[in-house]
């Protein structure tokens, strides 16, 4: 008995190591840029300023409805894309569904057909929705919302006990509360949260605004921002003063400034956040571009060992946004994301890269107007990064010479010796 008991003891140990050696390596896995695609022309982008995963929705039962979005055969390519380029790619099931959603087989049938298909992963909000994914699509890799408004551990470890591969915070969350859920749940489960763009005031996006003032519910998708509208508030005895003022900037009551992390990737990396999420599904290439590069960069600087470039600091100043804050990862007051609804950027997109340069000439595609002359700059996943361009000869496709490019989306032969690449974009 005491031989038997020494063996089992010494397994144990042998056991209990090997666990602390899968859970060190588990815990030094890489960071994964995730990246929002509202169409494939966002996809294509992403992709090629260097997101790890991206994430996008079909027409139905996403939060993001008038996005363009991806129909049926849209997803099936955009999947195998994805995959040919070594990219993930979850798709949005999460709306805050109602009995109706699931009266007929179209939810249950979109779900068999993602899966199908080949996603990574389904990102939802609603149990309901969880429960009918592991129903129809047992091996289908669920993702769970920041919408689900995940601010404990407890929660946390729910939602992994119904099956969730992944956690997506909630947004209210500091880098304090990060740690403990992390310390709490098993080392397997992916914790997610948002490190750039636009935040909702609402408590993690479930805002009643939008329902209540247009008829459109912003947890079925189809929010107009009505937080970004301009208000005054007013107590009702007093008829001739306003309780909310609006100075030279706007009102900030219902309003936030942007998520911006750029400069802490170690300290989200050190609360045992893996995967990097951009919000973006409504806005331009552009941004997509701009966001997605900066960022990818900033990481890898990260996992070398080096300090984040602080030309990164501003390079996120190129694409559109408001004032910048880090929200409630360092326990700032709420306050501090209030701010003007008043959106601003440093550069202009002006032309995109269509077809990699050949014989000194690259295929590019107009996209604000520019002309012979100018100069512009190159915004690209490789060496030509913020490289300077100036416009000497501009071609159209008929070869015939063109000194002012300001016919929308005319495709255009511009003059350089810089190996450009396609989806590179040139930007003033």
């Amino acid at each position: 008995m005491k031989f038997y008991v020494t063996i089992t003891i010494k397994w144990l140990n042998q056991l209990k190591f090997m666990q602390e050696i899968w859970y060190h390596f588990n815990s030094m896995k890489k960071i994964e840029l995730l990246s929002p695609c509202g169409d494939m022309e966002k996809l294509e982008t992403a992709i090629h300023f260097g997101a790890d995963a991206c994430y996008f929705a079909g027409k139905l039962f996403g939060l993001r409805a008038f996005s363009s979005n991806f129909s049926d055969e849209e997803l099936k390519k955009s999947v195998t894309f994805c995959h040919e380029h070594g990219v993930k790619c979850y798709i949005t099931v999460n709306i805050l569904a109602r009995n109706y959603d699931f009266s007929d087989d179209k939810l249950k049938n979109y779900i068999k057909f993602l899966n199908e298909i080949g996603v990574d992963a389904v990102i939802v909000s609603d149990i309901g929705v969880l429960s009918l994914v592991k129903s129809v699509a047992p091996n289908l890799e669920i993702h769970v919302s920041t919408q689900a408004n995940i601010t404990n551990k407890y929660a946390a470890m729910e939602f992994v006990k119904l099956g969730a591969k992944r956690l997506i915070l909630a947004r209210e969350l500091s880098i304090e509360e990060i740690k403990e859920i992390r310390a709490y749940i098993p080392q397997d489960i992916v914790l997610e949260t948002f490190v750039h763009g636009a935040m909702c005031i609402s408590y993690s996006g479930r805002c009643l605004l939008s329902n209540y003032l247009t008829g459109r519910d912003s947890n079925r998708g189809a929010c107009v921002q009505a937080c970004r509208w301009e208000y005054c508030i007013r107590e009702k005895s007093r008829t001739d003063e306003y309780e909310i003022m609006e100075d030279d900037r706007g009102t900030y009551i219902l309003n936030s400034k942007d998520l911006c992390m750029i400069e802490h990737i170690k300290e989200l990396y050190d609360a045992g956040v893996r995967s990097f999420k951009i919000e973006g599904r409504m806005k331009s290439p552009f941004y997509v571009a701009t966001i997605t590069n900066a960022y990818k960069r900033a990481i890898k600087a990260f996992e070398s060992g080096k300090e984040v470039p602080k030309t990164l600091l501003d390079e996120v100043e190129n694409a559109s946004h408001r004032k910048y804050t880090t929200g409630f990862y360092f326990g700032a007051n709420d306050k501090e994301c209030l701010e003007t609804s008043t959106p601003v950027q440093k550069s202009e997109f002006v032309a995109i890269v269509k077809e990699d340069a050949q014989n000194g000439y690259a295929l590019i595609e107009q996209r604000n107007r520019f002309c012979v002359g100018d100069t512009l700059e190159i915004l690209s996943p490789d060496e030509n990064f913020t490289k300077k361009i100036k416009v000497t000869e501009l071609l159209n496709t008929e070869r015939a010479e063109v000194l002012d490019a300001y016919r929308v989306q005319q495709p255009l032969y511009l003059k350089t010796d810089l190996k450009l690449k396609k989806g590179d974009i040139l930007r003033r």
